[in-house]
C-alpha cells in the first residue's frame, strides 16, 4: 500500500518509482517477484529500497537481496526481546529506532538494542534514533551509517553471495530441505556455486537442477 497511502511523492517525477508486491502466504518477508524486480530496477535507478512485510523468525530473505539491511524498531513495542528470541539481531547492518520524538521511551529502546547487540557479539552495528516530525532528528546520522556500511563492502563479492543464497532458497522452496540434502547439502552446494561467481540466479539454479537430475 506504500505507493497509495503512506509515501508522498510527485507522480510526475520520473526519478522515483514506488510499487507494492503482495507476499501472500510466502515466508521470508518478500514477494516472489520482489527479487527479480529489484535486480531489474537496479539498472535504471541509483538506489533501490526494499521494504519487507515485517521481521520475525522467518522474514529474513531481505538479507539475501540487499547490500545493506536496516531493521526499524518502534519504541515500547517489546521488539528487542522478540529479536533476541528469534535471532534477528544477526541480520541488520544498521538498527533504527523510529519515533525518537517520544524522548525517554525511544532512548530506552536504543539502549536496549545496544545491549542486545552486545549480547550476540555484534558491537559494531550502529543504532540510530530518528524522527521525521519537524524538526527532523537523526536523519543525517542514519544516512551516514548507511553510507559508511556501503563504503566498506566489496559489492561484487556481496552480490555474488546473495545470488548463491537466493538460488539455494529458491531450490529449497521447490524441493524442500530434503531436496537440498539429496544434492549434497546447503553448505556443500554453496561452495559449488561459488565456483561460478558471475552467474545469474537462473544459471545457478540450472546447476542445482542438473545435479538433481544426475542423481536420479
Amino acid at each position: 500500500m506504500g505507493d497509495r497511502v503512506r509515501i508522498q511523492h510527485d507522480p510526475r517525477d520520473d526519478g522515483v518509482l514506488i510499487r507494492s508486491t503482495a507476499a501472500g502466504t510466502r515466508l521470508g518477508g518478500l514477494a516472489e517477484a520482489t527479487r527479480d524486480a529489484a535486480q531489474a530496477l537496479l539498472a535504471a535507478f541509483d538506489v533501490v529500497v526494499v521494504e519487507t512485510v515485517g521481521v520475525g523468525q522467518s522474514e529474513t530473505d531481505v538479507a539475501e537481496l540487499c547490500d545493506t539491511v536496516a531493521v526499524v524498531v518502534q519504541p515500547g513495542s517489546g521488539d528487542t526481546l522478540q529479536f533476541l528470541k528469534a535471532g534477528i539481531m544477526e541480520v541488520p547492518d544498521v538498527l533504527v529506532v523510529t519515533k525518537a520524538d517520544m524522548g525517554d521511551a525511544a532512548m530506552r529502546a536504543r539502549r536496549d538494542l545496544a545491549a542486545a547487540l552486545r549480547a550476540v557479539g555484534s558491537r559494531d552495528t550502529p543504532v540510530v534514533a530518528v524522527s521525521s516530525l519537524p524538526p527532523a532528528k537523526g536523519v543525517e546520522e542514519l544516512v551516514k551509517a548507511l553510507d559508511e556500511h556501503r563504503a566498506g563492502l566489496d559489492i561484487e563479492a556481496v552480490r555474488a553471495r546473495m545470488r548463491r543464497l537466493a538460488t539455494l532458497s529458491a531450490f529449497a522452496a521447490e524441493y524442500g530441505e530434503r531436496g537440498l540434502r539429496e544434492v549434497g547439502g546447503r553448505r556443500s552446494m554453496e561452495k559449488r556455486l561459488a565456483e561460478d561467481p558471475g552467474r545469474t540466479v537462473p544459471e545457478l539454479l540450472a546447476i542445482l537442477e542438473s545435479a538433481r537430475r544426475d542423481l536420479r
